[in-house]
């Protein structure tokens, strides 16, 4: 569906605070009025949103924050509909925004804070994925849930099994359960596989990233589970902010100078799923490994080095996309030619 379009004068700005059962919604008319109203978080909540915003008779600008299965819905809803422009937030961006704000929490303060977000902040339309694509991160996301289960079950089997008091039938039961989880990983993985076949762009994509250093099968699937749904026209500096994994510099004047960190203000499934190729790769990888030791010696933390490892990889996966050739260490660490020379020597 077309779009309208609309001068800034001629938009309302709205939050919507979305939870399992409701929506609280807000909006700012064109004539600065607050508007309220909560709706179900259901198909005939959506369309009544939908028509009560239409009463506006202006386009309206929504902010509404990332909450996975909770809001995906509502946000195709919301971008099919034309007179709505649709922008979905990093809710670490919205928290920090809102304590310049208000100090309550709650649903309807909260659809205030993100329409207040939509009207003074530059506004970023969401990019609508396909249907693939969202099948394809919904896969890779279950089986990162499946296999925190699996790592749980198996250390409640692995303290079972050293234990003289612990009940036969206990230790069957955890492990049948491991067993099944198992099972269900190797399916859910398959149909995965199964979609990153059936498209072209996604298969080559694959390959190159098993041709990683550090990266195998499995990791190279939840990688790009999460990758997917990234707009083609994000630069390697979007890449990196959307991960978390850009630096957080705390500094004023001279009294404050703290240790730079990790922002954290974005994709924690997508750290999760670099961080043991990361490691694997600063052990193995002569290019990689040169990087780790050159920062080690510049006293960074192991921790700290192996999250600069994990942004090196990101740029590096970006760069093999971007020019579908495979990963070449020369390339992404000119400078460190002669250690990694040294080195392998």
């Amino acid at each position: 569906m077309n779009k309208l379009k609309a001068s800034s004068t001629d938009l309302a700005f709205c939050g919507i605070d979305v939870s399992a059962a409701t929506v609280s919604v807000a909006v700012i008319k064109p004539d600065q009025h607050l508007a309220e109203r909560e709706f179900s978080n259901t198909a005939s909540g959506h369309r009544s949103l939908l028509t009560w915003l239409g009463q506006c008779g202006v386009v309206v600008r929504i902010s509404l924050e990332a909450t996975g299965v909770y809001s995906l819905d509502l946000t195709l809803a919301l971008d099919a509909a034309a007179h709505c422009e649709v922008a979905v937030l990093n809710p670490k961006l919205v928290n920090r925004f809102a304590q310049t704000l208000v100090r309550n929490k709650t649903d309807s303060a909260d659809a205030v804070v993100l329409a207040e977000y939509s009207r003074r902040m530059p506004f970023t339309a969401w990019s609508r994925p396909s249907v693939e694509q969202l099948q394809l991160r919904a896969l890779g996301r279950y089986i990162e849930s499946l296999a925190a289960d699996l790592t749980g079950v198996k250390n409640r089997l692995h303290a079972a099994e050293r234990s003289t008091g612990m009940p036969r039938a206990v230790l069957h039961d955890l492990k049948q359960a491991q067993a099944a989880l198992v099972r269900r990983l190797a399916r859910m993985r398959q149909q995965a596989r199964k979609l990153v076949e059936a498209d072209k762009l996604l298969a080559r994509r694959f390959d190159l990233l098993r041709n990683m250093p550090g990266i195998a099968e499995t990791s190279a699937l939840s990688i790009l589970c999460e990758l997917v749904m990234l707009p083609p026209e994000m630069t390697v500096r979007q890449w990196v902010a959307m991960s978390g994994l850009d630096p957080s510099h705390r500094e004023s004047g001279t009294s404050v100078h703290k240790p730079a960190r990790i922002s954290r203000a974005g994709n924690r499934h997508l750290r999760r799923a670099l961080y043991m190729p990361a490691l694997s790769a600063a052990r193995h990888d002569p290019h990689l490994r040169a990087f780790y030791r050159a920062l080690r010696e510049r006293h960074k933390t192991a921790l700290q080095a192996l999250v600069a490892v994990a942004r090196k990889m990101l740029h590096a996966i970006y760069g093999i996309f971007k020019s579908e050739k495979p990963y070449d260490g020369q390339r992404l660490f000119p400078q460190l030619q002669l250690e990694v020379k040294s080195i392998a020597g």
